[in-house]
């Protein structure tokens, strides 16, 4: 698509990114993306293995900067030091980041009280239970299991205030039930108002979400719809 007929970015836009390049030292690792996302709505990210949908990912939250194009978020260009942008995004990688020496409660405590969640112990409580780990919660991160730790790992997106939540393929290391569990907090996430993003390789829960998906690969990035994307993954 040439730059003149490029969409314009919506004023209500939480991100929007346009003819935006992603990669690692000057190479990028798809097709320029253009993609909007607005308070409320769902959007996928699908593609092939490598593909560039983590790379994408961490573009949009400032851990890599663009090579190319533009992508804003909250309105402003991207700034992860901001304190702006800290309290209103929330972003869930494949990255096992902890606290040293914390128990999988003090980690989660210590996160919420960080971002100014004033009935912390109500609120920890309530993830706990939901991601299945409360019995868990006196242990170290690295006393879980792998599927523990992914679920801790999302329980810390869930415990803090947020606007805009970014999920790197958060179905990963969980099972049906949890899955299906996750499905329906990421619905009630768009339907309190927050934008959620998210990386997936599992055809059930973008069925599930009935989300519209941006295809990524080397050759094109496209918009599509949930029963499109989940046909691609299929190809």
């Amino acid at each position: 698509m040439s730059r003149a007929h490029r969409t314009p970015v919506p004023d209500d836009a939480l991100i929007a990114a346009r003819a935006l390049r992603v990669g690692y030292l000057d190479a990028p690792v798809c097709a320029p993306v253009d993609l909007t996302l607005r308070a409320g709505e769902i959007l996928a990210v699908v593609g092939p293995n490598g593909a560039g949908k983590s790379t994408l990912l961490r573009t949009v939250l400032g851990l890599l900067d663009p090579l190319g194009g533009k992508v804003t978020v909250l309105g402003d260009e991207v700034d992860e030091r901001s304190a702006r942008f800290r309290a209103a995004v929330a972003g869930v990688l494949d990255d096992d980041a902890w606290f040293p020496g914390l128990t999988a409660r003090e980690h989660l405590l210590l996160t919420a009280a960080g971002h100014g969640v004033s009935n912390t112990t109500t609120v920890v409580d309530g993830v706990l239970e939901t991601f299945g780990i409360t019995d868990h919660q006196h242990a170290l991160p690295s006393a879980l299991s792998s599927g523990q730790r992914r679920r801790l790992l999302l329980a810390a997106g869930f415990v803090r205030p947020r606007e805009l939540l970014v999920l790197d393929e958060p179905e990963q290391r969980l099972d049906a039930t949890m899955r299906a569990t996750l499905a329906g907090l990421l619905l009630a996430e768009a339907a309190a108002g927050t934008a959620v993003l998210l990386a997936t390789h599992d055809p059930v829960l973008l069925t599930t979400l009935d989300a519209p998906a941006v295809h990524v690969d080397d050759v094109t990035c496209r918009l599509m719809s949930a029963a499109e994307a989940v046909t691609a993954m299929h190809e």
